[in-house]
């Protein structure tokens, strides 16, 4: 049995083989587009170990030649004083599971492989201590290995064991994922985002995913490493301020988010980090609106000639039709934040992921947190909306508020959770004070103000005219009538047609 694969082009494994983050890289390599050198050990390894308790035999030989080959390719040596190599250690199941899933970065980084990091002290420091938090945090505070082979061996049967953690199963349940599928492991040469002021890291969309416009979309902090994005930890910055900042990176981003577009005739989502200079993609996939904004995509791709009108049709499903809902006036706001996933909500206040589930119970429930992590999951499942004090457009908490279709404001600067109670703007509110907010405005007002939902759009009038002409049929109905008929019609399914 072969368990490790090459991130390369001539790679032709499935996504079910080696994942979809593993599956997205190939393609990136094949487009010609930069990404760091690395391998992928299979999700076949992973239930192997799960079954067995250890990693399968002839793995250990196998990361050690696939170690060897990334040496002779980068010319560093892994834990060593020169020129040392260090790698990130990530999951990537056939199915995104965003967060759920154990990553450690800075593998590698022995005592004498952190001496040996060029640059000043401090980058030295701080690689070296994140490598020891992720190290912790995904082995259970056991003792860091001063040998490289022996930390990547047991950060493998780390993010290996994090497939049945409990937030894991949990995210699976939720999206209907077949727990007996695995994770695949991608072992990556390190980027260091936080080498020095000319590095940094960043999601983009190649689109608006809350409208669908077609501008790019996303958030960048600069001098750090990617966990600092996604975790909502840090202030992050408006994606175009990469451009001033460093324009040969943007216009090498702009370019890859075309050339992606084309191959998937969709929109796109990355994950890159560059350092000093030099721009590197990390993670692709399509961007998976919903809503408002996927018809909008669906209409402009069609537009564009990337996709036929018939395409455009089945690419919308009836749910995306639903009318999204806005706060009807301002009222007595709270607070203000970013509009992270459209739609309106109101419930009563939650401040813990534990809280959210006993008092969903009894009503709808808004859960504010300082930030979200994969423990809040469940909570996340069981409130009407979300409200972070910290993180952007691409924190943990709007990339799971935006996958389950909830509303979602980040960001709310001076916003404070202490003891039961909320804190902003001078005013301090308890649990269960009632309160709506506004997933596009990013208003947090209190009571139950009056909601309103938002009128057709033009790309909404042009979608349906396009599923009645497919279908033949423009009698007055409900849109999502109109929709269904023209979707059966292009699938040939007759189930359930009327007479």
């Amino acid at each position: 049995m072969r368990w490790i694969h090459r991130l390369a082009p001539e790679t032709a494994a499935t996504a079910d083989v080696v994942g979809g983050k593993a599956h997205g890289l190939i393609l990136l390599s094949r487009l010609g587009l930069p990404v760091p050198a690395g391998f992928v050990i299979g999700t076949e390894a992973c239930r192997v170990y799960l079954r067995d308790g250890r990693l399968p035999a002839g793995l250990g030989a196998e990361l050690a030649a696939a170690i060897a080959g990334l040496e002779s390719g980068t010319g560093r040596t892994f834990g060593g004083p020169r020129r040392p190599l260090a790698v990130s250690v990530r999951s990537g199941a056939a199915q995104s599971m965003p967060g759920m899933m154990t990553t450690i970065l800075n593998v590698g980084l022995t005592a004498a492989a952190t001496a040996g990091l060029t640059g000043d002290a401090r980058f030295a420091r701080d690689a070296r201590r994140r490598f020891e938090a992720g190290f912790a945090a995904a082995t259970g505070d056991r003792p860091v290995p001063d040998d490289a082979m022996g930390q990547l061996e047991l950060a493998v049967a780390a993010v290996f064991s994090s497939w049945n953690t409990p937030r894991a199963r949990t995210y699976r349940e939720l999206h209907g994922i077949r727990h007996d599928l695995g994770t695949a492991v991608i072992v990556q040469a390190m980027v260091f985002g936080n080498r020095d002021q000319q590095s940094g890291s960043g999601v983009a969309f190649s689109r608006d995913p809350n409208t669908g416009e077609p501008t790019p979309y996303g958030e960048v902090l600069f001098g750090h490493q990617g966990e600092d994005v996604v975790s909502g930890t840090a202030h992050t910055h408006p994606l175009p301020e990469l451009a001033g900042r460093e324009p040969a990176v943007w216009a090498g981003l702009r370019a890859a988010m075309r050339r992606v577009e084309e191959q998937y005739r969709d929109a796109c989502y990355l994950e890159f980090t560059y350092e000093a200079g030099e721009l590197w993609l990390l993670q692709v996939r399509p961007g998976r609106f919903a809503g408002p904004a996927a018809v909008r995509l669906a209409t402009d791709l069609a537009d564009e000639g990337l996709i036929g009108r018939a395409e455009a049709v089945l690419r919308v499903s009836p749910r995306h039709l639903r009318h999204t809902r806005r706060l009807a006036a301002a009222g007595d706001v709270f607070a203000r934040g970013l509009g992270a996933c459209p739609g309106a909500a109101a419930g009563r206040v939650a401040t813990t992921a534990d809280r959210a589930c006993r008092m969903a119970a009894d009503g709808p429930v808004i859960l504010i947190r300082p930030e979200t992590s994969p423990v809040d999951l469940p909570g996340l499942a069981a409130a009407a909306g979300v409200v972070t004090a910290r993180g952007g457009p691409a924190s943990h908490a709007a990339v799971v508020a935006r996958a389950m279709g909830k509303p979602a404001v980040v960001g709310v600067a001076g916003l404070t959770v202490a003891d039961g109670t909320v804190r902003a703007g001078g005013r301090t509110i308890p649990e269960g004070t009632s309160i709506a907010i506004d997933g596009t405005s990013g208003l947090v007002v209190l009571g139950s103000p009056p909601m309103t939902t938002t009128a057709a759009d033009p790309h909404r009038h042009r979608l349906l005219r396009w599923a009645d002409e497919i279908s033949g049929d423009a009698s007055p109905r409900p849109d999502a009538d109109r929709l269904g008929a023209a979707h059966r019609h292009l699938t040939g399914d007759q189930e359930n047609q009327s007479p």
